[in-house]
């Protein structure tokens, strides 16, 4: 398979649906809304759960790149170790007992993490980027932003930076037993943006799906490995997080969100002008010198 460490097999399939015959696009799809269990099943069941024949399923695995069921299984069973792995899991610190070669460890990972803001940037779909935008600078749709232990972080420099711009901006956070009160007048003309990377948050994960379920429409910032949220949600965007170290690099994360920042800034100019202006106004009367 071309490029397996730069793709995970999710990205690979979601980039592969145009190209694929409407047969093959079913057990595609059934695959990244139930990821991975479907590909870890036997050929005849993964065929039977998506009502294809079990050649359609080899037709899509050969088209995904992999030279057999077999080693399509191994590939999704390597990913799955990663999707899960823990911080302890990942690379552990060079021993300090024995002697390490100079080096600027600043410089190091700074390339480290430019390369995955640089790479993530030009992986992201124009027309999903511009089209979110278009959602997110509408200001007739209720805004909502969410992340887990981590990620929460992104969501509220999302969050500082839109209600600047715009009415009807909410931030869910606190305790999950709150989180139910975000979702009592969710609707059809709601907008949920989550932030999720690996080891995905499973009480993140059902809000989307919650969200989603009443109507809301998700935009999903994750990883290359893809989020659970990515088969409910309306636009994805899988960024690179992956670091020579123990830790995750939110700096992809925090990149794109800045790009949409500037670009719903751009879209919707005179009314954020005037919001903003409004808001140094009332800053004044709180503040004055």
């Amino acid at each position: 398979m071309a490029d397996t460490a730069a793709l995970s097999i999710a990205e690979t399939i979601r980039q592969s649906l145009a190209r694929l015959t409407p047969t093959e696009r079913r057990p595609a799809l059934d695959l990244l809304a139930n990821y991975p269990v479907p590909g870890l099943e036997p050929v005849a069941q993964f065929a039977r759960r998506a009502s294809v024949s079990g050649p359609t399923i080899l037709r899509l695995v050969a088209k995904l790149g992999f030279p057999s069921y077999p080693d399509f299984q191994k590939a999704l069973r390597d990913e799955l170790e990663l999707r899960l792995q823990t911080p302890l899991a990942k690379a552990a610190p060079p021993d300090k007992r024995s002697p390490a070669p100079a080096r600027d460890f600043i410089a190091s990972y700074g390339r480290a993490m430019i390369a995955n803001v640089e790479r993530s940037l030009a992986e992201v779909p124009r027309p999903a980027f511009e089209a979110a935008v278009e959602l997110l600078a509408d200001r007739r749709r209720r805004v909502l932003l969410i992340g887990g232990r981590f990620t929460g972080s992104v969501a509220l420099q999302f969050y500082l930076h839109l209600r600047e711009l715009r009415p009807r901006v909410q931030l869910v956070s606190g305790q999950t037993a709150t989180w139910v009160e975000h979702l009592l007048d969710i609707g059809r003309q709601d907008l949920l943006v989550v932030y999720d990377i690996r080891r995905y948050q499973e009480d993140v994960v059902r809000f989307a799906r919650q969200a989603a379920g009443l109507g809301a429409s998700v935009i999903l910032f994750t990883d290359q490995w893809l989020s659970p949220i990515a088969a409910i949600a309306r636009h994805v965007f899988a960024l690179r997080t992956s670091m020579p170290s123990s830790w995750e690099s939110f700096a992809a994360l925090s990149a794109l969100t800045e790009a949409m920042v500037v670009r719903i800034h751009e879209r919707r100019w005179g009314e954020a002008k005037q919001r903003m202006e409004r808001l140094e106004t009332m800053r004044g009367w709180l503040n004055p010198q």
